[in-house]
């Protein structure tokens, strides 16, 4: 007799939170459709962790919730090196991951994604002994994060709403760092308000800002704002919007590279990996881990 589904839910992630009394039962309805029975679990992000550690001897766990909390899911199933595959509910804000696997934002797609059993192996990334599956930001992105979530909790106001106030905020006192950037036996010195590190390329010309084309490339993607005034910073946000950005104009210190060390100043950075802020120590170690992953997702399609 087969056991159920393990679903776990971070239900205060983006989209989950929205629906309210109403999740339990949509996913449920959802699953039911596609033809399979779920154990299900709606729980505390602090507390996701602990509850995917203590499933074992199970082929596919399905987390839902946004990009941190499927990296901190994925992390164990990482180092935990079993043959277990990760089963995607985009119920997060951004769903940056579950875009680029193709898997459908509704509960309904996502289930019969999961139904399907297709298998897809992909990279993960480290900075220092913390993972990533999207991206690292030092320097604005992690002080807008942190001002937004701030906002947040301060004046019980929408995700959205707090982000234009940390964005208005944070351009107000922009701050540039000095960093030393280390790879392949190369040094480079570069003043940036902001250094971006991708989990496999990312393309940021013009039409495609922010997309990966493969999550199986076993590179890192770094980029670098160049230096720059508030309101070149106010232009860059707007061109990034309206899909215009510019390697030559935008952009410094741009190259696909298997390993990254990062110094500066200090003896810590701030930095937001797929989102999440935390503090971390300096010389910060940048790495690919391929095909470490294994997720439930199509096949990418022949382009």
């Amino acid at each position: 007799m087969s056991r159920r589904l393990p679903v776990l839910i971070n239900k205060a992630g983006g989209t989950a939170a929205g629906k309210g009394p109403a999740l339990a039962d949509e996913v449920r309805a959802a699953f039911a459709e596609a033809g399979i029975e779920i154990d299900l679990v709606l729980l505390d992000a602090g507390d996701l962790r602990d509850a995917v550690m203590r499933l074992t001897g199970v082929p596919v766990i399905v987390i839902g919730g946004g990009d941190g909390t499927l990296g901190c899911a994925a992390r164990v199933l990482v180092e935990r090196g079993e043959d277990v595959a990760l089963g995607i509910l985009p119920l997060g804000t951004r769903n940056h991951l579950a875009r680029e696997l193709g898997i459908p934002l509704d509960l309904a797609g996502a289930a019969a994604v999961i139904a399907s059993h297709a298998r897809r192996q992909i990279d993960v990334a480290w900075a220092g002994d913390a993972m990533f599956l999207n991206n690292a930001s030092i320097g604005l992105y992690p002080e807008m994060v942190r001002v937004r979530d701030d906002t947040q909790r301060r004046h019980k106001v929408a995700k959205w709403l707090a982000a234009i106030a940390a964005s208005a905020a944070t351009l107000r006192r922009v701050r540039h760092h000095r960093l030393r950037l280390r790879s392949a036996g190369q040094d480079r010195e570069i003043v940036t308000p902001m250094l971006f590190v991708g989990n496999n390329h990312y393309e940021i010309e013009q039409g495609h800002p922010g997309k990966r084309t493969a999550l199986d490339d076993g590179l890192l993607s770094v980029f670098a704002i160049g230096p720059s005034h508030r309101f070149q910073l106010i232009g860059l946000a707007l061109r990034s919007l309206l899909g215009l950005t510019r390697r030559d104009r935008d952009f410094a210190a741009i190259g696909d590279v298997a390993e990254l060390d990062v110094t500066g100043q200090s003896s810590t950075v701030d930095i937001a990996l797929d989102g999440e802020v935390m503090k971390l120590s300096l010389p910060l170690a940048f790495r690919i881990d391929p095909l470490a992953l294994t997720v439930v997702a199509l096949p990418l399609a022949a382009s």
